[in-house]
């Protein structure tokens, strides 16, 4: 008797427990530092699923820019993106918070002078009203910025999981201003908020506000070291 041919499995989105699952697997190979050579047959054996399911879930990571796929002769060389690492990383944070609660680090920096459009921007009554609403008062016209380097730069990434006071963007005398998170935190001991601009033009560099001028509040100038302790909302 003739049998039946099986019918493709049917191509649908991935839920997100299914796209991490995969992508965990991988950095667990080590894909997240260089490229894991694989076949799809081995990657399905791996998910418990059929070698034509894992190749259309390499092609969605791929697709999404999760994953970089090249051809090695019969195998492929996976790597994981920055995009899947803060999926990962996301994740890793969620379940941090609830079996250990609110995150905290520390870390330490030099003052630096900025390009001088904190008080441009912090003027602004879109970002006024929404800082007096959200974190409880009508921040100095102006940022202290804290320069950052090596292990104290990749200390701060761990922020970019975390829950913060969000400040939308808006649209003003046509214009558009961009969005911001905030995150509670201490300066030499003096409380304030870490500013984090959706974009930005600094990269070692980060931004600081509190009710009073920070630069006066704690009498530093340009070089000065400071202390700085950073909470998750």
């Amino acid at each position: 008797m003739a049998r039946t041919p099986a019918r493709p499995e049917p191509s649908r989105p991935r839920p997100r427990g299914e796209v991490l699952a995969v992508l965990r697997l991988l950095a667990e190979a080590g894909a997240d530092r260089v490229p894991v050579v694989w076949t799809s047959r081995e990657l399905g054996t791996r998910i418990g699923v059929s070698q034509q399911a894992a190749d259309r879930y390499l092609v969605d990571l791929e697709r999404r820019g999760l994953v970089v796929r090249t051809l090695a002769a019969r195998r492929q060389r996976l790597q994981l993106t920055p995009a899947a690492l803060e999926l990962l990383r996301a994740e890793y944070h969620g379940y941090r918070r609830i079996f250990e609660g609110p995150a905290r680090i520390t870390f330490s920096g030099e003052v630096s002078s900025g390009l001088g459009e904190g008080r441009y921007y912090l003027s602004q009554p879109g970002y006024v009203v929404q800082f007096t609403e959200r974190l409880g008062y009508a921040p100095f016209p102006g940022t202290l910025n804290v320069r950052l380097a090596g292990p104290e730069l990749r200390r701060l990434e761990v922020i970019a999981g975390w829950r913060g006071l969000r400040i939308d963007g808006f649209q003003a005398t046509g214009r558009t201003f961009g969005g911001a998170t905030c995150y509670p935190a201490h300066l030499n001991g003096r409380a304030c908020h870490l500013i984090r601009p959706d974009r930005s033009h600094y990269r070692d560099v980060v931004e600081f506000i509190a009710r009073e001028s920070l630069r006066e509040l704690l009498g530093v100038k340009d070089g000065a070291r400071v202390e700085v302790v950073v909470e998750e909302t």
